[in-house]
Formats: C-alpha cells, sequence, structure tokens
C-alpha cells in the first residue's frame, strides 16, 4: 500500500483527491479514518514461510507523506525526550515460542501546521505510524487481543488501517527533522573528540622532539665547517641528498592518482561544509551522494593542475597524456565497480538499482565537465614554473643494503596505519550504523572535528615514519643500522616503485585501510545479518570503495606534507660546492 497527500491539498471533498489508480490509498486532507479496511490477502504456505522469515530478521516497511518517512515514536525514560525512528517493523518475533506476528493494522498520526496567514493553508510536520498484529474483523479495540500469527502454511491476512489528523502547536514546517535527528547520547561523541585529540597530541610531540632535538641537531653537525672532512665518510639523511629526489619509475601513474587524491580531497572538503551549515540535510533525499558527485567533477581542475605540477617535477614527456590519466585512471576504476556491482542488483530486480539513464548521465558528466577541466587544470599547471628541489640528483644510484625486518616498508606503515584508525574508529562505527541499518546520519559537526584532527594525525604520523625509517634518516638516531633508502623510490618513501604501482607510504598505502577493512568485516559479523551473496556483495564493494576514497583522500594530504617537510630539511643544510637553498 502506498499512501499518498499534498501539502496544499486541503478540500474535503474526495471529487478533489488526485487521480490514482484502484489499489492505492488517498489520504485527504484534515480527514479522519477511523477503521478502514484495505484489502484480504491470501498468503501461500511459501509466503506465509517467507513472511515470518522477514519478520524474524526485523524488516521494516517505509512510507513517505510529502517527503517525511513514516516513523515510529520512542520517548527515552531518562531523559524523556521524543524522538522518531523511521521505517515501523513488519511484526514482531517470540524467540521462546518461534512464533511470529505480523502488523495487519495501521494507526496513523499526521501532524500539521496551520498558517497564520491563511488557515486553509495546512503543511504536514508530522507523520507517526502505530503498527498492530490483530486477528479479527474490523479494527482493534483494546491491547489484550488476538494477534495474527504467520505460520508455514496458507494464512489469511486481513488489512485495516485508520487516520488522525492532529495540529500541533510545537512542530513547525522549519523543523519538522529535528524529531527525526534527536541525539540521545551526545557524550559518546566527546568522548571519541577527546579521544583523537590525544592521539593528535601524542603526534605532535613526537614530531616536536624529532625537529628540535634530532634534526637540529644533525643540521648544526652537517653544517660545521670544523668537522666538515670528518662528515664524508658520515651516514644519514645528509648521505642520501643524492638521491632522495629521484623520480620514480613509475611517476607516469603517481601523478594522476595524486591528482585524483586532491580531487577526491576537495570534493569530500566541500560536501562537509555544506553539510555542517544545513545547507545539505535529509529532507533532500539523496541529495548527499549527488551534491558530492557533481562536487567531484567540478574538482577536475584541481586534480588535473596538481597532477601537472608533479608530472613537470618528475620531467614527463606528455602533459596531455597525463591529463588523460588522471581523468580516467581513478574515476574509471570506480565507475567500473559501481556499474559492475549493479549489475548483480539489476539481477535481483532490486528498486535500488541505479537506472540506466543515470549511468548515462553520469558518463556525460565525466567526459562532458570533468575531463575538459581536468585539461583546463593541467594546461595552467604545466605554465607553472616547475618545483625546484634543494639538492641535485646524482646520474648513478647510491647501492643500499637491505635493512631489518622490523623497519621494512610494510611493517612500520602497518603500525603507522593504526593511529588514523585510533582516531576515527568510534565516529566510524555511528557511521556504518546509520548507513547499514537505515537511520539518518546528521553529525556533521562531530564528523567534521574528527575529520580535521585525522588531517592533522595522517600528516604527523608520515613525517615521524619517514624521519624514523625513510630517506636515509634512520641512522641519525641512536641504534638504527646505516642508511637503507634505495634510488627507486619517490620521495624518500620505504616503497619501491618497481614492486608498486602506487608510491604508498603510510597514509596512502592500502595497508592503511586494513584496519577499516577488517573492522567493516568485524561489524559485518557481529552487528548485521546479512544473507544472500548480491547482498553481501553490496556490503564489501561499498566498503571498499569508501576505504579506497579515504585512503586516497589522507595519502595525497600526506604526500604532499612529507614532500613539503624533506624540502625545507635539505634546503637547511650545506653540500659540497656550496649551499643548496630553494
Amino acid at each position: 500500500m502506498w499512501t499518498l497527500t499534498s501539502r496544499k491539498h486541503v478540500s474535503d471533498n474526495p471529487r478533489d483527491a488526485p487521480s490514482v489508480p484502484p489499489r492505492l490509498r488517498v489520504l485527504l486532507m484534515g480527514k479522519a479514518q477511523d477503521c478502514t479496511k484495505l484489502c484480504t490477502k491470501n498468503l501461500t504456505a511459501q509466503d506465509a514461510t517467507d513472511a515470518k522469515r522477514f519478520i524474524r530478521e526485523d524488516y521494516k516497511v517505509e512510507w513517505i507523506v510529502d517527503n517525511l518517512p513514516g516513523a515510529v515514536v520512542y520517548v527515552t525514560t531518562d531523559s524523556k525526550v521524543r524522538s522518531y525512528v523511521a521505517g515501523f517493523p513488519l511484526g514482531k518475533y517470540d524467540p521462546e515460542t518461534d512464533k511470529a506476528y505480523i502488523n495487519n493494522h495501521v494507526n496513523i498520526k499526521i501532524l500539521y501546521e496551520t498558517k497564520v496567514e491563511d488557515p486553509k493553508d495546512r503543511l504536514i510536520v508530522g507523520f507517526e505510524i502505530y503498527p498492530v498484529s490483530y486477528k479479527g474483523d474490523g479494527c482493534p479495540q483494546t491491547i489484550d487481543h488476538e494477534k495474527q500469527e504467520v505460520e508455514n502454511q496458507k494464512t489469511t491476512v486481513k488489512y485495516t488501517y485508520s487516520v488522525k489528523w492532529e495540529e500541533s502547536n510545537s512542530v513547525t514546517w522549519q523543523n519538522r527533522w529535528d524529531t527525526y535527528l534527536v541525539t540521545t547520547d551526545p557524550q559518546i561523541h566527546w568522548y571519541s573528540i577527546i579521544n583523537s585529540i590525544i592521539i593528535m597530541l601524542f603526534l605532535t610531540a613526537m614530531v616536536a622532539i624529532i625537529m628540535l632535538r634530532t634534526l637540529n641537531k644533525d643540521i648544526a653537525s652537517y653544517n660545521d665547517e670544523e668537522f666538515k672532512e670528518e662528515q664524508e665518510d658520515a651516514t644519514g639523511w645528509k648521505l642520501v641528498h643524492g638521491d632522495v629526489f629521484r623520480p620514480p619509475k613509475h611517476h607516469s601513474m603517481l601523478a594522476p592518482v595524486l591528482g585524483s587524491g586532491v580531487q577526491i580531497t576537495m570534493m569530500t572538503i566541500a560536501t562537509m561544509f555544506f553539510a555542517i551549515f544545513g545547507i545539505l540535510n535529509p529532507s533532500y533525499r539523496g541529495g548527499l551522494i549527488s551534491f558530492a558527485l557533481f562536487l567531484f567533477v567540478l574538482s577536475g581542475a584541481f586534480a588535473g593542475y596538481y597532477s601537472a605540477r608533479l608530472y613537470k617535477v618528475f620531467k614527463g614527456a606528455s602533459w596531455q597524456r597525463n591529463a588523460v590519466n588522471t581523468a580516467l585512471i581513478v574515476p574509471g576504476f570506480l565507475f567500473s565497480l559501481v556499474f559492475i556491482l549493479n549489475l548483480f542488483v539489476w539481477s535481483q530486480h532490486s528498486s535500488s538499482a541505479i537506472p540506466f539513464g543515470t549511468f548515462f548521465a553520469l558518463v556525460l558528466m565525466w567526459f562532458g565537465i570533468s575531463l575538459p577541466l581536468v585539461f583546463i587544470g593541467a594546461y595552467f599547471g604545466n605554465r607553472k614554473k616547475v618545483i625546484e628541489h634543494p639538492v641535485r640528483t646524482n646520474q648513478i644510484p647510491r647501492q643500499i643494503p637491505d635493512q631489518v625486518w622490523y623497519l621494512k616498508p610494510v611493517v612500520s606503515i602497518m603500525v603507522g596505519g593504526l593511529m588514523p584508525f585510533a582516531v576515527i574508529f568510534i565516529e566510524l562505527f555511528f557511521i556504518l550504523k546509520f548507513i547499514w541499518q537505515d537511520q539518518f546520519y546528521y553529525m556533521f559537526g562531530f564528523l567534521g572535528l574528527v575529520f580535521v584532527i585525522l588531517v592533522i594525525t595522517c600528516i604527523e604520523i608520515t613525517v615521524v615514519i619517514t624521519i624514523t625509517t625513510g630517506g636515509g634518516a634512520r641512522s641519525s638516531f641512536p641504534g638504527r643500522p646505516p642508511c637503507t633508502s634505495t634510488c627507486n623510490r619517490w620521495p624518500f618513501l620505504d616503497l619501491p616503485l618497481h614492486r608498486l604501482s602506487l608510491p604508498f607510504d603510510d597514509c596512502t598505502n592500502p595497508t592503511l585501510t586494513f584496519p577499516i577493512n577488517s573492522y567493516s568485516v568485524f561489524y559485518y559479523t557481529t552487528r548485521l545479518r546479512i544473507t544472500g551473496f548480491v547482498p553481501g556483495l553490496i556490503y564489501f564493494v561499498n566498503s571498499f570503495l569508501a576505504c579506497f576514497a579515504y585512503g586516497l583522500c589522507t595519502g595525497t594530504l600526506g604526500f604532499f606534507a612529507t614532500y613539503w617537510f624533506m624540502r625545507k630539511i635539505y634546503a637547511a643544510i650545506k653540500v659540497r660546492g656550496g649551499i643548496l637553498r630553494m
């Protein structure tokens, strides 16, 4: 059954109701209905078995009136706060007796606001549903009545409903969504913020110690003219100054990926900004994803600009080809995954499948707007002066011995990836809860604070790991083995590009998303009851897409921050032949 209404329809005459098919029911504004028979459904044994399974698995029914979802009312026992939970249960299951009772009667209560300027103009501000399971003729009149059970056999179910209209003096059109978005326990989000701040301060202290003690001491020692001859055989990050900025082997892959990382980062920041200030809200159904896609397309200019600048640093030969790679590689990968996933959803005849017309519109936006913007950004980026490095790169790469196991890239990256996860894991729980349990996520203020702390944490952990294990700086620390940086690593990162197509550090490496992927698997097995191959595929593919975007976003920020940091510290030292500065 679909319930239809019009916000502007104020007549009590049924002839004024909009024309709808006979099987649909129309709610007339202000007209109450005490007990109305909807239909009688003869369920087969298979239908009854499926209904019992749906009730046991807590399936919900979703209705919408004037863009407001039908909701069940809950009142907290401690604070007496009244809140809505969208959707109502299909029925109730008793695990002790293994019996399922279907809700075949609903009491619909619609709240409306009367405009002061025109009393005939009434606006819907609330849609409450009170489901009841009832077996018998008519509608339930008392609380103690026989319930309609569904068993594994043929069953006849009578569906009825009643409608009540009530004028609201407290809820208005402007704040009608507030009841859906009531925060029952905001303290846990503040605990998440405090937890994140403590981790960030810990990393800040580590960076400060490295900067104030180790690096300053090394720079002073390297620039000391009295000990210049003794430094010829010294080890440390100064020793690899001729290899630290050597372009990577697969720079044609690195520049486009980082450009797409900038594009995703700009989209994320802009989307979160508009959501925090209430421009994006639940009343605009699907607005968040649509707006994010629009911002992603417009951010193509930033992707092309920064990709072209890095490509020029790498001494690339064709900036046009780099622009094409920037516009196609990452977006094409994401589009292909979504399209393949949608094929499985189409096979299930699901109403949530993306229509073919939508895919066609996305392709038009991709090639008609995003691709030209990438080329425009790449054109201006290529015209900019190339970024100069403070030290020259040697023609012959330095041979570096292997490092011990606990300083190898995978180990350091796995350890470093735990810090960003520790910052976001509490908020991540609520995001997964709201998304996969069909609730509204609206705490963008908390999310914005966590995002800022996450960015700072990723930058700091990248700098710490780069100094301690990358770029030859490890020999500056007591007890560390000699420098083990390699010539094919860009820049100063412990990942050989002949083995990896992406130069990921702790925030860009796929292993950063390993804790998040592991947590998504844990959440799937402990919090959700998803059955079937296609629903599980939808969950894991969407989780992978989110982790992929998260890795590109934080990884790009970590890369550029570390690139800037290494240019600064190498600009502060002297090498034979004079002072090399930016």
